[in-house]
């Protein structure tokens, strides 16, 4: 039998094949990029602002908006606003994309959500927590230097709202029907007006609000023992109701890893003498984009 080179059953290159050719290796990776990159949900990406009365907040929007904080006043209702990322923010989506693509630059937009701290209006938080389409994470907003004062509940306070919050997302994971893990949920603690004297660096406000929420468990513990509820029905509901690791262990934000719930804590200060500093909070921000 004669040998036949399998090359003789190629078709003979032409103008018309030649030029197909060309196109079909220059439009794929377009097309790959296009999808790769397009936007996959027509609604923003969404990051309430959460926190005491008094933190900072509606400033912070302000200044996240038109660049410069202007004077508030106390939020009666939660507000959304659309921001835009600024461009030389690093961009958790941009991190495979090339510097000599032309969208490097492209500004991001995004729903930030501007929620009342008074005690009678958080249900607009727990809402946009629990409604909120294209939640990307949470900003809780605490005044670093109410928290160092002794004299001062502001700890106490932001530490109850802080749980209350933290527990929502716990419970976004135990309640889950799914068999796959909920889909991880940034909180970013903003510890806000270090230009203060009085502030507390970013170390000392995690270890503050982890230590009264250690305290906050201890008492809904007791709480509980106190009314009177059964051996086993106390263990069901300090099982509901109990964040992070169930025991008599202090408690920390790593913890809360399990439940898929990410905590990091920056220091910022929306005014001051000098001007504001937010660049770590939109860092934060673009990684979450």
């Amino acid at each position: 039998m004669s040998w036949t080179n399998p090359l003789s059953f190629m078709p003979e290159p032409t103008p018309v094949l030649i030029l197909v050719s060309v196109l079909l290796v220059v439009s794929i990776p377009l097309l790959l990029h296009l999808i790769i990159y397009s936007t996959t949900s027509d609604t923003l990406p969404t990051i309430p602002l959460i926190g005491p009365s008094g933190a900072g907040k509606t400033a912070l929007v302000t200044l996240l908006e038109r660049g410069r904080p202007t004077a508030t006043r106390t939020s009666q209702t939660a507000h959304t606003v659309e921001v835009s990322l600024p461009v030389k923010t690093p961009v958790a989506s941009s991190r495979f994309r090339s510097p000599n693509d032309p969208t490097w630059e492209v500004t991001k937009r995004l729903l930030i959500q501007d929620t009342p701290g008074h005690g009678k209006l958080r249900h607009y938080a727990m809402d946009s927590v629990n409604k909120s389409q294209n939640l990307h994470g949470i900003i809780f907003v605490v005044d670093a230097a109410d928290l160092s004062s002794e004299a001062s509940e502001g700890a106490r306070q932001a530490a109850e709202y802080l749980h209350d919050v933290l527990l929502q997302l716990q419970k976004r994971a135990t309640n889950s029907k799914s068999s796959r893990a909920p889909k991880e949920m940034p909180v970013l603690i903003a510890a806000n007006k270090l230009d203060l004297f009085t502030a507390l660096p970013a170390p000392l406000v995690k270890s503050t609000l982890e230590s009264e929420i250690t305290k906050l468990r201890k008492s809904l513990s007791a709480g509980l023992l106190d009314s009177g509820v059964g051996a086993k029905d106390l263990d069901a509901a300090e099982e509901q109701d109990w964040l992070g690791e169930v025991g008599n262990g202090p408690f920390e934000f790593s913890q809360l890893q399990e439940f898929n719930v990410q905590v990091r804590i920056l220091g910022g200060n929306v005014t001051g003498v000098d001007g504001s500093d937010v660049k770590q909070w939109w860092g934060w921000i673009g990684s979450m984009m």
